[in-house]
């Protein structure tokens, strides 16, 4: 059976407290523990910013349950700034941390910044490092492309070579198209009419359900993360989601 894995982008917004979705009489050092009464998964932007201690990741390996899947961004120095060229250091160095979060580091997001143009060859060798390293070897990949020169054939061949994922993100500020290159697929919600600001309706949570069954009938697993966190959105969205795959 395929698995689901339905949770928000981030956790610890100071937004979510008094009641949005933290209760007011549990301390921040404890809501992630709070949050994974609710949510199987989560997916963390940290990682993106700054490279993060490996007890960190220790830390959040011990207060998590059994089942708990982290996702994590991946570092900017690699997206950004080396733009996955000549970054095996830095690949050895992220998963260095990253594993000690241990078996459940289930997705690594790779988003690329919106200057950044197709490069099927550079993104083949980037795919190529990951599989070399013993931790990111182990770990599900999804990229997230923000221009437009990266939806065609060439790149999803790429992808479906490493059986990793092109990211289904949806927004009305960048590119992206429904195609599922692996044996899972990675959606992505940053909020509909307003970037990060806007609440999702039942109706178009409804059609992303059922776009999702569908993916799920041909046993794909479905990793989602609403990434709308003003007003606690992404948390309520969230759970309709996850209501609405269960029916």
């Amino acid at each position: 059976m395929p698995e689901i894995y339905i949770g928000t982008s981030g956790f610890s917004y100071k937004h979510w407290s008094d009641g949005v979705f933290y209760p007011k009489d549990i301390p921040q050092r404890k809501w992630l523990e709070y949050y994974t009464e609710h949510f199987n998964t989560v997916e963390l932007n940290v990682s993106f910013y700054r490279l993060l201690k490996g007890s960190v990741f220790e830390g959040w390996y011990k207060r998590t349950p059994e089942n708990f899947i982290f996702v994590l961004k991946g570092s900017r120095f690699i997206t950004h700034i080396k733009k996955l060229a000549d970054c095996n250091d830095s690949i050895e160095l992220f998963f260095s941390r990253a594993k000690g979060l241990k078996e459940k580091l289930g997705v690594v997001l790779w988003q690329l910044p919106p200057n950044f143009h197709a490069n099927a060859e550079r993104l083949q060798k980037f795919c190529e490092l990951l599989e070399e390293n013993k931790v990111a070897k182990d770990t599900k990949h999804v990229f997230e492309f923000r221009h437009e020169s990266w939806f065609r054939d060439e790149i999803y061949e790429v992808l479906r070579k490493h059986n990793f994922s092109l990211c289904v993100a949806h927004s009305r500020c960048w590119p992206y198209e429904e195609v599922a290159t692996a044996g899972f697929v990675y959606m992505r919600f940053h909020g509909g009419e307003v970037l990060y600001g806007s609440n999702y309706s039942d109706e178009e949570l409804q059609d992303w359900a059922a776009k999702a069954k569908k993916w799920l009938s041909e046993n794909r697993d479905i990793y989602a993360y609403f990434n709308n966190d003003a007003y606690g959105y992404a948390v309520y969205n969230a759970k309709k989601f996850r209501e609405l795959l269960s029916t």
